[in-house]
């Protein structure tokens, strides 16, 4: 069974080839499409590349004009936090331009926001290691929390929509799902959501986020038994489901506690989840794994062994 996008907007279909031009109506500004990075209920995501200084940028058009300038709005707002924090990062170039294509007689808005050169996801931890989900998950629940101290949620939160580069460093892609803090959830992933797995509503909060990255985390290092647990009748599945997943699965003990808490919706804010999760990455993993690697009763094994020994060098020296 494969995941659906649900949302309350119309399915956009557009599909342009590498190498068309995209010639803004009003600015003139010119990008030229080198692929595609993404494709939602609302609009197509290309890597292009600006003819007049070569850099890459991520391009957005969508075809319904109000979706697409509240996803220009929260970016706004993200750059205006940044400026206000007096970050001189890269967070203050969220967004770099906003323009109208004509293309057959119709005006397709677009915007233009910065790009992380780097690969799906999924994709990068195929190449590089389940274990760069470490650094990964770090630098996105920072961009989470970015999101949330700005009053909004991303809502849409699945692999595909994540862009991580080489050194872990990630960029989120697609922010058609975009909610404000307190309205309900206007895009959605199904295996993902919280409503899918009747453990929460759909009301746009930070918990929903952190929710479906535990998802994501099960779904990309445990495929296999969240397919087996989506699969069951729509009344069977719950919350419990997951935390099954998380507590017999070897491959999420090192997230067991930060996906526990997610999925039961038990952090207090983004911060404390971000906190968790640096702890939790960056622990001594030589103890984690001598602890996981020595059962106790080898212990036991072995005091037995020495206290025999003992036994019979002084037996072998009294007689």
């Amino acid at each position: 069974m494969k995941e659906k996008e649900c949302s309350v907007t119309t399915s956009f279909k557009l599909n342009l080839p590498q190498g068309t031009l995209i010639t803004g109506r009003w600015k003139g500004g010119r990008y030229l499409i080198q692929r595609l990075l993404g494709q939602g209920a609302n609009g197509v995501v290309y890597l292009v590349k600006q003819v007049d200084s070569a850099r890459l940028y991520a391009l957005k058009m969508g075809f319904d004009t109000v979706d697409i300038q509240s996803e220009i709005n929260v970016l706004k707002a993200l750059q205006h936090q940044g400026r206000r924090q007096g970050s001189v990062q890269r967070d203050l170039t969220y967004l770099v331009e906003v323009d109208d294509y004509s293309l057959q007689g119709k005006e397709i808005p677009f915007y233009v926001m910065r790009y992380i050169k780097g690969e799906p996801l999924r994709a990068f931890l195929a190449r590089r290691g389940n274990r760069w989900i470490d650094a990964a998950g770090l630098n996105l629940l920072r961009q989470l929390r970015r999101l949330h101290d700005s009053g909004w949620i991303f809502g849409d939160l699945k692999p595909e929509n994540v862009l991580v580069g080489t050194y872990g460093e990630v960029e989120l892609i697609d922010y058609g799902g975009v909610s404000s803090i307190g309205r309900s959830v206007k895009q959605f992933t199904e295996w993902y959501d919280r409503g899918f797995w009747n453990a929460g509503g759909r009301t746009a909060e930070p918990s929903y986020d952190l929710f479906s990255y535990a998802v994501v985390c099960i779904h990309l290092l445990e495929g296999q038994h969240l397919k087996h647990a989506a699969t069951q009748l729509p009344q069977m599945r719950s919350a419990g489901d997951l935390l099954h997943i998380v507590s017999t699965a070897p491959s999420l003990e090192p997230y067991r506690e930060w996906l526990q808490r997610a999925i039961q919706g038990n952090f207090g804010s983004t911060a404390e989840a971000c906190l968790l999760w640096k702890e939790l990455v960056t622990a001594p993993k030589s103890e984690l794994k001598q602890k996981a690697s020595t059962p106790r009763w080898m212990f036991s094994a072995f005091a037995v062994s020495v206290t025999l020994l003992v036994y019979a060098l002084y037996l072998a020296l009294r007689f």
